[in-house]
Formats: structure tokens, C-alpha cells, sequence
């Protein structure tokens, strides 16, 4: 069977079949298994034949969580739970069940810690942070584009609010640019490079990388019907990022929790409203 295994049935289920050390880390130091991320994509028609079926009922079960390894006391309240990757044990085993994995860069960047629990978390394991999710964007959008044929500038590390972190070229565009990663290779042609203290932003359908060198910042907002050229070098004051402690009331929260915020000393932004066919060179 093909199926996501829930962290706390993981360590049981391999020592009751033939492993004897459970769910212990190899010479890498991390866990022989890849972690999931319980993302599911189903098929509507079979999905919905199986409620049918089903009536959406999973099974259920309890995970006890204890305040210490007496296992006399519960920390929180047991409830009854069910889990939704469970959905193919009710499947029959004609099903066709498959799964995929990828690199942590590209698929995984939650933010669930405060700046002050984050920098509590050992050096060389992910913070967890709006400022490890911010700059993971970043580096995602940055190695997507080097994968393209671009070339795009190493990162360098820097330390906000007590987190340590690569610092990638600032590269962001909007989900009607580029989708898939064919989508954005098709509109990366020529010698083009981005340096590690730039920012590009592409908020349009066709864009074309076609040869640019950008050091500095640059803004592209292009209506649907035109299509625009990015050539030539392009250079300017940039932003720049300035440090931001979380306990300086006199941010904004949300500025507070980045460690963070971008002083935009000198940009160069273009607008294309009109249908056709467009250029920017320098």
C-alpha cells in the first residue's frame, strides 16, 4: 500500500515488521525516510465514487500526548482523531496510488515559529520562521531561474533576530508569469544574470529574460496583450536591507517578526498598459 505514515505510527509499525531499531537516524544523521507534507491530489471522478461508498467516514483513533514517560498524566486533553491520508486504505487495491518527492527548497518553507522561540532552534535545523519563509521564496525563485539558465549570484549569510540565513538575489513574480518550471524556462533566453544585492520583480504574462543583466532593482508590470523584452544592463542603488530587532515596538508587527525591512533607495520601474510588442534595453 502506498500511503503517507503518521509520524507517531512510523517507530511502531517498522519494529513490529522486521526493524528491530525503529525509526533510528543513519550515517547522515537524519531518518532513512522521507517526510511528508500531507499534500494530496485526487482525482474528482474516482474521489467522488468513493464517497459514495464511503460517505467520507475515516477511521479513527487517539494519540495520547503524556506530560513525562510515567505516562500518568496527559499534557492536553485526548481527543478523537482522524487523518485525511488515510483515504487510500478504503481504496481497492486495483487503485493507482503514487507519490512524489522533492527537494526541501522547492516544497517545503512553513512559518509557524516567533522570532523568539526561532533563535532557540540549534544551529543547521530550519527556523521556521517569517524570516527563514520569506528568504526561502527567495532562494526557491532564485535556483528555479539558475536551473533556467540564467546566471544568479551565490547567496551570503546573514543573522536577523538570531536566525542565520542565506541572503538570495530578491526575485519574485506573479503565479500568471511562470506556473511551472517549463513556463519560466521558455521566458529565460540568452546571457542573462541577476547580482546577489538585486531585486527583480515581474508582475506580467510575458516577460522575456532575453540577455539582461540586472544589478540593482527592477520592476516590470506588463498587461496580458504585451510582450516584453528584458535586455541590456541594468544598473541602480537597489534596495537595501536594513536590520530590524522583534522587540522595536516602533516597526510594524509584521516588519518586527521579518528581522527585516527594505529601504527602496533607487529602482528602476516600467509600466506596459498598451497591447504589442515591447523592449527594455539599456
Amino acid at each position: 500500500m502506498v500511503i503517507n505514515v503518521e509520524y507517531n505510527q512510523l517507530d511502531p509499525l517498522l519494529r513490529a515488521t522486521g526493524h528491530p531499531d525503529g525509526d533510528s537516524n543513519c550515517e547522515t544523521g537524519y531518518s532513512p525516510y522521507p517526510g511528508n507534507i500531507n499534500q494530496l491530489i485526487l482525482e474528482l471522478g474516482p474521489y467522488i465514487e468513493e464517497l459514495k461508498k464511503t460517505h467520507g467516514a475515516i477511521s479513527e483513533f487517539v494519540n495520547p500526548k503524556y506530560t513525562d514517560s510515567t505516562k500518568t498524566a496527559f499534557k492536553s486533553s485526548t481527543r478523537l482523531e482522524c487523518m485525511m491520508q488515510d483515504y487510500p486504505k478504503t481504496l481497492p487495491p486495483s487503485a493507482k496510488v503514487g507519490f512524489t518527492v522533492m527537494d526541501t527548497w522547492l516544497a517545503y518553507a512553513p512559518v509557524k515559529n516567533n522570532p523568539e522561540d526561532a533563535a532557540k532552534v540549534p544551529k543547521g535545523n530550519p527556523y521556521h520562521s517569517a524570516t527563514s519563509g520569506e528568504m526561502a521564496i527567495y532562494r526557491a525563485n532564485s535556483l528555479i531561474l539558475r536551473k533556467a539558465g540564467a546566471q544568479i549570484a551565490d547567496p551570503v549569510v546573514h543573522t536577523f533576530n538570531g536566525q542565520e540565513v542565506e541572503v538570495w538575489p530578491r526575485v519574485t513574480w506573479s503565479p500568471r508569469w511562470g506556473l511551472t518550471f517549463k513556463s519560466v524556462k521558455e521566458k529565460v533566453h540568452g546571457n542573462s544574470s541577476v547580482s546577489q544585492r538585486s531585486a527583480l520583480v515581474i508582475n506580467g504574462q510575458n516577460v522575456f529574460l532575453e540577455g539582461l543583466s540586472l544589478d540593482g532593482t527592477l520592476v516590470v508590470n506588463a498587461a496580458d496583450e504585451a510582450e516584453v523584452k528584458l535586455t541590456g544592463h541594468i544598473q541602480n542603488k537597489g534596495w537595501t536591507i536594513q536590520h530590524v530587532d522583534y522587540k522595536d515596538a516602533s516597526e510594524k508587527e509584521e516588519i518586527r517578526i521579518r528581522g527585516f525591512k527594505l529601504e527602496k533607495i533607487e529602482q528602476l520601474e516600467v509600466n506596459y498598459t498598451e497591447p504589442g510588442n515591447h523592449s527594455l534595453s539599456a
